[in-house]
């Protein structure tokens, strides 16, 4: 016979206590909040005012993410917050914000070369040296919010801090940053498309996967490989970020949304569990997704009153080869999965 978990009771003992940790754990951390330019971060920087800790060393940026941040602080976007600590000796230990620290004086010293700037393109290829003299002071003159916690913070207390932030959130995925660095109209339209009912119902995905906006990504690759897959040629990220940017404002909605859905009720009419493998799939592997929806859009535009008998194509050997996880990133596998799906339907 299985045990009842045994309820536990608080007291107010309990309360008690715990009212009181709560207490003596906030006294080991009081902070000031101050504004420092780039310029000060900099010099005070190399001069040692400032240094990194050993516990923060083993974490390094690659160029993107250095190029992105200085990207943010030219558009003038909001910068996380930089953690500093008070020492004894009158210097402060950078707590969270090394790389951003180091990649501020790496610039500064012409030692980094921005590239793959999305927005600032015509940034691309400068060092600090190539700014005009007013975007240099302009540059230097942006101030920075940093937390600096008093001197007699614990050390303890400040490694558990930098765990916290750097452990305590989840990664944005590709798809988040995407939907959330480029606004606009083409991306509103996307979202309205990812939640159409029938798509919705068509494509199964877990909870996790739809707070995580996969459908918007799938949607996404829809009307990007739709319409560009024969020039995919690079990364998939980079090429569907450059397709979102480019369509961004100037983009048929008519056009776009009648290919969408004329695909969906196509999809809904003939293919008996949609984009998923089986009725009771609670996921949709995007590869398939891909197969289906482009090759679905690319048959109607050739023959707009298509009708089909079978879909047996499915559980074919090609089908399957072309339709693997290791095809995803693959520009022939994904010309080939694409045109196969089409060329099947067209056969009817």
């Amino acid at each position: 016979m299985a045990r009842t978990k045994k309820e536990h009771v608080v007291t107010m003992d309990d309360k008690q206590a715990a009212d009181l940790q709560i207490k003596e754990m906030q006294k080991q951390i009081d902070y000031d909040t101050k504004d420092f330019t780039i310029e000060l971060l900099i010099e005070k920087f190399k001069k040692k005012d400032f240094f990194i800790p050993p516990y923060q060393r083993d974490f390094v940026w690659q160029t993107k993410n250095k190029t992105l941040f200085l990207e943010s602080i030219f558009l003038g976007l909001p910068i996380p917050f930089m953690f500093f600590a008070d020492c004894d000796n009158g210097k402060q230990e950078v707590i969270d914000g090394a790389q951003r620290m180091q990649t501020l004086v790496e610039f500064h010293n012409n030692a980094l070369q921005l590239s793959g700037l999305k927005k600032l393109t015509n940034l691309n290829g400068f060092y600090f040296k190539d700014l005009s003299d007013a975007q240099q002071r302009k540059f230097l003159n942006k101030t920075l919010r940093i937390i600096v916690l008093e001197e007699d913070t614990p050390t303890a207390a400040r490694q558990d801090l930098f765990y916290r932030i750097n452990t305590t959130g989840m990664k944005a995925n590709d798809s988040e940053v995407r939907r959330g660095s480029y606004p606009g109209p083409f991306t509103d339209f996307i979202e309205k498309c990812s939640k159409d009912e029938t798509f919705v119902k068509l494509c199964p995905m877990s909870d996790d996967r739809v707070k995580r906006h996969e459908r918007f990504e799938f949607v996404l690759r829809f009307f990007a490989y739709l319409n560009n897959y024969e020039n995919f040629g690079h990364t998939v990220n980079e090429f569907l970020d450059e397709y979102l940017i480019n369509n961004l404002v100037d983009f048929d909605e008519i056009k776009f949304t009648s290919d969408f859905n004329n695909m969906v009720s196509f999809v809904k009419d003939n293919f008996p569990f949609g984009f998923a493998k089986t009725g009771k799939a609670k996921a949709t592997p995007r590869v398939r997704f891909e197969a289906i929806s482009v090759g679905v859009a690319l048959a109607l535009r050739e023959k707009p009153n298509l009708k089909v008998e079978n879909i047996d194509w499915l559980e074919s050997d090609e089908f399957k080869e072309y339709t693997t996880s290791d095809a995803s990133n693959n520009e022939g596998k994904l010309k080939l999965r694409v045109e196969y799906v089409r060329d099947q339907l067209l056969k009817e």
